[in-house]
């Protein structure tokens, strides 16, 4: 598949072969992109953001419903896309399709409410007599980068936001399912000026590196891990920065919580897209007076989950989305279970799938817990009482989101004023998002937000405008 470079299509003797997880077939390939095709890309979006920031707000939004319209059309032949490059089961990708549909209409409406405010100057001293108000106006080009897992909606979290404040990007999507992610610029792209959304692929070391330090590049907004974030973080210089690198999201079942709701929720939080998934449950902290009987219902609720061919809709466990991926999560869970923990469930191998494991008995300083475990894995840590639960909760280095299930309504406003992470669900794991909230983390979970409101107020800048009256 070409990339895309002011309104130009673009393609390279060099490609990366992209393989589908579960056949482990070649299904395209993508060009290798040097530091010269960064560059072009940067060019061709920093001339076209002038042609931009000319529009006016009505006809960008337009053309972004525009672009919902053929989302909306080819919903089903790019969520086949995104099952063959991940691994993805289909009836999940369908339903990110559906999300990423719904972004792109929420950015269409969001970019006709960029409002400024007046400023009463006369508040402060000497500041009689003026008449004062704020615009928003555009930072100018906008790098969005990011992963494998969610190749579509992750996408349009960033480049529709810049686009309807009036910005001109550039995509680098994950090399390793960046097919739908190229097909979404090229329905973009139909509706602006050549250069407002532009597209590379490549090694990260060479044109990331470019993207991070290029002083016409204004913003990046990056997905994926802690040590590539940081290290665009200190190469980013004056641009402004976002990062969302990840969790290792609690669920806290305290004593009182309806065993079958808390039940239902690990097991969605935990298995979802076999556990590839951020915000995915990746400790399940559970009251001991009642983990017998949650371990009971638990174990037989994963058991009933479909592992096999992920465009099959019955599928619910498909592959991880490469046989190393799939080696580290098995290093992980055999690391915890010579540690001690208890192995109740699962923990075997084939080839890249990896079976729904849950564990008990685990410790806050195993290597499952400590890390993100980026597979369908559930350890589980006994605790006694709300302040322990809490206590294990903010023992990580993460703090993305969290779930608490209990019908106390005092331990679940503790839990929500005391947990650390960047949102606490009430009986709700912390898988659940939707698109218009405000999603991001702390501590090394990231910083800056998402959902289109708050994307949109990052892709601007604030200008103060004074008249002096008298």
């Amino acid at each position: 598949m070409n990339i895309l470079i002011n309104g130009k299509y673009v393609r390279k003797d060099e490609v990366i072969d992209v393989i589908n997880p579960y056949t482990h077939k070649i299904i395209g390939n993508v060009p290798v992109c040097d530091k010269i095709d960064v560059k072009e890309a940067i060019k061709a979006g920093k001339n076209s953001q002038r042609i931009l920031n000319k529009w006016s707000a009505y006809k960008v939004s337009n053309a972004i419903y525009s672009s919902y319209e053929d989302l909306r059309n080819e919903k089903k032949k790019i969520a086949k896309t995104i099952t063959q490059e991940t691994g993805k089961p289909i009836k999940d990708s369908l339903f990110e399709m559906e999300r990423s549909i719904e972004t792109l209409k929420l950015s269409a409406e969001e970019g006709k409410r960029i409002y400024g405010e007046s400023i009463p100057l006369d508040a402060g001293l000497g500041g009689k007599g003026f008449y004062a108000f704020t615009e928003k106006v555009p930072l100018g080009l906008v790098v969005a980068i990011t992963p494998f897992n969610y190749p579509v909606n992750l996408a349009i979290h960033k480049v529709a936001p810049a686009i309807v404040a009036k910005n001109s990007t550039i995509l680098k999507p994950s090399t390793k399912a960046p097919l739908s992610a190229l097909r979404l610029c090229e329905i973009i792209d139909n509706y602006f000026p050549p250069g407002i959304i532009n597209s590379v692929t490549g090694y990260g070391r060479e044109i990331g590196n470019e993207l991070a330090v290029n002083q016409d590049v204004n913003k990046i907004s990056f997905t994926g891990s802690v040590p590539v974030g940081i290290m665009i973080k200190n190469r980013a210089g004056m641009k402004r920065v976002s990062l969302e690198l990840g969790g290792n999201d609690p669920l806290i079942v305290l004593k009182d919580a309806v065993i079958d709701k808390a039940v239902k929720g690990a097991v969605a939080g935990s298995y979802l897209y076999s556990g590839q998934v951020c915000m995915g449950v990746k400790r399940i902290i559970i009251d001991d007076e009642i983990c017998d009987e949650f371990l009971d219902l638990f174990i037989k609720e994963t058991k009933k989950l479909k592992i096999g061919d992920p465009m099959n809709m019955k599928t619910d466990i498909g592959p991880l989305i490469d046989e190393k991926a799939a080696e580290i999560v098995e290093k992980s869970v055999q690391n915890a279970i010579e540690n001690s923990a208890k192995l109740i469930h699962g923990g075997k191998r084939k080839g890249n799938f990896f079976k729904p494991t849950i564990l008990d008995d685990v410790k806050e300083d195993m290597d499952v817990i400590v890390n993100e475990i980026f597979g369908p894995v559930s350890p589980i840590i006994r605790v006694n009482g709300v302040d322990e639960a809490i206590k294990v909760a903010n023992n990580t280095k993460f703090g993305l989101q969290s779930g608490v299930f209990t019908e106390n309504i005092h331990d679940a406003l503790k839990c929500a004023n005391e947990i650390e992470s960047g949102t606490v669900f009430i009986n709700k794991q912390s898988t659940f998002r939707t698109d218009n909230m405000p999603f991001g983390g702390f501590k090394l979970s990231g910083i800056g937000k998402e959902g289109v409101k708050y994307a949109v107020e990052d892709m601007c800048k604030t200008k103060l405008i004074a008249i002096n009256l008298r």
